[in-house]
């Protein structure tokens, strides 16, 4: 009888073991899943979706090592785009520098596949020696991209990201644009964009949930 109600214990804690173990499997793992946000979510945290990606067409432009930069640079991984210069005052390196704080915090896999790149929208004076001393200083794997005026301006202009040369009294330039970054997806289409001003931990999330959505 003590035989029997001993081994009818132990089976009945064993059960109550595994139920807890279950539970706490299972608590973990959904706290450790990404936060899958709402279309409207995500647009009050600043990142606008498009309903159907768009295809961005041919481009041939150059990157700051001097090698061919085209739409198969979009391929296999998510990108984040920005269009800036070298002599920007403010905006392009303070963008930058919160690109390259996104980059150092993402995991794993997501820094593995995901790539930055800044496009110059002032090609006359941010040529590839130019780039390949700015772009890098911020972080060794962004990559820097200049073209032909009109070939810029087209890529531009299918990211949705106007700019324009403004004249100063002195007879130099500055180029007003886009503050917006803009993402393509691992089939090299344009996504949607993250409207500025950005919040680091609202940006990661966001971009986080948008990558978990499109890869399911």
């Amino acid at each position: 009888m003590s035989l029997s109600l001993n081994r009818r214990i132990g089976i009945t804690v064993a059960v109550v073991l595994l139920f807890i173990t279950v539970v706490l499997g299972s608590f973990v793992n959904r706290i450790q899943q990404p936060r899958v946000m709402s279309p409207s979510d995500m647009r009050a945290n600043g990142l606008f979706l498009f309903e159907t990606p768009r295809d961005l067409g041919p481009f041939s432009l150059v990157d700051h090592k001097g090698q061919p930069f085209t739409p198969e640079r979009f391929a296999d991984h998510w990108t984040l785009v920005f269009f800036g210069f070298t002599h920007c005052p403010d905006i392009c390196p303070t963008t930058l520098s919160f690109l390259a704080d996104v980059q150092a915090q993402l995991e794993a896999t997501e820094a593995a596949d995901t790539q930055v790149v800044m496009v110059t929208v002032d090609p006359a004076r941010d040529t590839v020696s130019v780039l390949a001393d700015y772009v890098p200083y911020f972080n060794p794997d962004f990559v820097g991209v200049t073209g032909e005026f009109v070939d810029i301006l087209r890529f531009a202009q299918s990211l949705n990201a106007p700019f324009r040369k403004v004249t100063e009294e002195d007879g130099s330039y500055q180029v007003d644009h886009s503050a917006n970054v803009a993402l393509i997806n691992p089939r090299g289409h344009f996504h949607g964009f993250f409207r500025a001003p950005f919040d680091l931990a609202k940006f990661k999330v966001t971009y986080r949930s948008a990558r978990y959505l499109w890869e399911r």
